[in-house]
This record gives structure tokens, sequence and C-alpha cells, in this order.
């Protein structure tokens, strides 16, 4: 959910998310000061959407002739890549299920590389966690690790909006997309698992042969 705040004044309408992006933030990691490579991503953000960061508050002024619902979206998307800025918090949980997974696939003698950029029909570059190619078939497969319930949903609703705007590629090139979901921790709920089934093939890390018949179309 994203509250966003309409105020008047001396003809001048203001939108702002009055702190609550860097607040959400902020509840996401123990850490009280945020790393100079999070500053430059969020001053980046800032810088492309036109959007000014105040005392912790994204704000975005009406320009003369801007409808308000283009500005809505604007700041509605501001604090989108603000609050993606999380995943530069990742836990260490997180890197070592991707150092298993890869050490899987190597074991496996499965080709594959890792952290491929792609460009989604919207325009946005997606960074998926590996991207598998075997003589039956290739797979995109995102990793959906969190070690908190809290941070659960935000990891599933960024995977979602990635194979939304990568969908187009199941059918161009005939890829597999693949949401791999570490349930060695019980922190997803059954409607994590629906919100990527309808989108992508599901797999469980505690089930690795699973993983292995979906990327490459063999069974174990």
């Amino acid at each position: 959910m994203i509250d966003l705040f309409y105020f008047e004044q001396a003809g001048q309408i203001t939108l702002t998310d009055y702190g609550e992006t860097m607040r959400w933030l902020r509840m996401q990691t123990p850490a009280l000061h945020r790393s100079p490579k999070q500053r430059h991503l969020i001053q980046d953000v800032c810088s492309t959407l036109g959007v000014e960061f105040f005392k912790g508050m994204l704000v975005l002024r009406l320009a003369a002739g801007e409808q308000l619902a283009d500005a809505v979206i604007k700041l509605g998307q501001a604090c989108v890549r603000v609050a993606d800025v999380w995943f530069t918090m990742r836990t260490r949980a997180a890197q070592s299920t991707m150092g298993e997974v890869a050490d899987f696939f190597a074991e496996k003698q499965i080709p594959f590389t890792q952290n491929d950029k792609l460009l989604g029909r919207s325009g946005s570059d997606w960074s998926v966690d590996f991207h598998t190619r075997t003589a039956k078939k290739s797979a995109l497969i995102y990793v959906l690790s969190t070690g908190s319930s809290a941070s659960s949903r935000r990891v599933a609703d960024h995977v979602v909006a990635a194979w939304h705007d990568l969908n187009h590629l199941k059918a161009q090139n005939q890829l597999e997309l693949v949401s791999l979901f570490d349930d060695t921790v019980d922190v997803w709920s059954g409607e994590d698992f629906r919100l990527l089934e309808s989108l992508s093939t599901v797999a469980r890390w505690s089930n690795p042969e699973e993983l292995e018949y979906i990327v490459t179309g063999i069974a174990a």
C-alpha cells in the first residue's frame, strides 16, 4: 500500500508521502543509517522522476499544465523505487540461499549465469537471479528468500512485478519462468504462492529435485 497526501497552498498543489516510504525502509533493518550506496540510489530515483527528497519525505509540486493523475503516478513510482532500495539490504540468509542454488546447478552440471539484466516491456531493467540453459529448455529463475515474515510479501510483490514485465520473453524465446521459494524458513503465506503460480512455475528449495526437473525437463 502506498499512501500519498495532497495539499494546496497559495495556488500551489503539492503531493507527498510524508516520510512513509523511508519509515517503511527503516523497519526492514536494524541499521540506524543508510549506506552511501543506498543514499545514492534514493537520490538517483528522485532525480530521474523529478521528485524532491526533503527531511525524509518524497515531495512533488505540480508543474504548470501538469495533470494531477500524472503527478500521482510519478510520485507513486518514486515511492516504489525508493522502497526497492530494501533489496540492497538483503540478509545473509538470502545470499546463502543464492550460493546454495549456484552450487546445486554446478553439481548437476546445469549451465547457468547469474544476475542477467533483461529489458521489460515497460523499459525497466530487471536483474534475474539465474538464467539456466540446457538441451531441452532455458529458464529464468528468481529466488525468493527472506528470514522475515514482515518482508515476505514485499519480496513476492517484487517478483510478481518482474514476471509481469518480462512475460513477453516466455512466448518469444520459449523461456520457462521459475519462482524458487526458499521454504526452509516458514515465512511464506498461501497467497504468496498463488500470486506467483499465476505467472510462473513455482518450485520449493526444500525439494531441489523438483527444481532440476523444471529447468532440464529430465526426471531426477
